[in-house]
C-alpha cells in the first residue's frame, strides 16, 4: 500500500512503514509541511495515497468523502503521547492485513485500544 504521512506525525514513521513493505511519503519531503489540508488531500487523491494524519478535519466526511480517496486514516492519541508510542501503535495497526484490506475508500480512526472504520 502507499501512504501519505501528514506533518503532524513523527518524521520517522515513513521509514517504519517502508520497513513493513509499504511505500510512504512524508508531506515534509515534498514541500507540503505547512500546506493547507486541501493541498494535502489533493495530493493524496491525485496519487492514490492513503492519507495518514492526526488532523480530525480529515474525519469530516462531508469535506473529505472517503470513497473519493485511497483511504483516510486519522490517528486519535492523547497529545502527550511520545513519537515512539505513536509509531509503535500505527505499526501494529498496519501489520493487521485484514484491516489494511478494508481501508481503501474508507475512513479509519485509530485510537488506543481500538480501530473504528466508517462504512463506505
Amino acid at each position: 500500500m502507499r501512504f501519505l504521512i501528514d506533518a503532524n506525525l513523527p518524521r520517522s514513521l515513513a521509514g517504519r512503514i517502508e520497513q513493513l513493505g509499504h511505500n510512504a511519503t512524508d508531506v515534509r519531503s515534498v514541500g507540503l509541511g505547512n500546506a493547507a489540508d486541501e493541498s494535502i488531500a489533493a495530493l493524496a487523491k491525485r496519487e492514490g495515497l492513503i492519507l495518514l494524519t492526526r488532523d480530525f478535519d480529515f474525519a469530516d466526511v462531508r469535506n473529505y468523502p472517503p470513497a473519493l480517496y485511497a483511504g483516510i486514516v486519522v490517528v486519535n492519541f492523547p497529545s502527550d503521547i511520545s513519537a515512539a508510542v505513536i509509531t509503535t501503535m500505527i505499526e501494529a495497526a498496519l501489520a493487521d492485513l485484514d484491516l489494511l484490506n478494508k481501508v481503501p475508500g474508507r475512513l479509519a480512526i485509530i485510537e488506543p485500544g481500538r480501530i473504528r472504520l466508517r462504512a463506505e
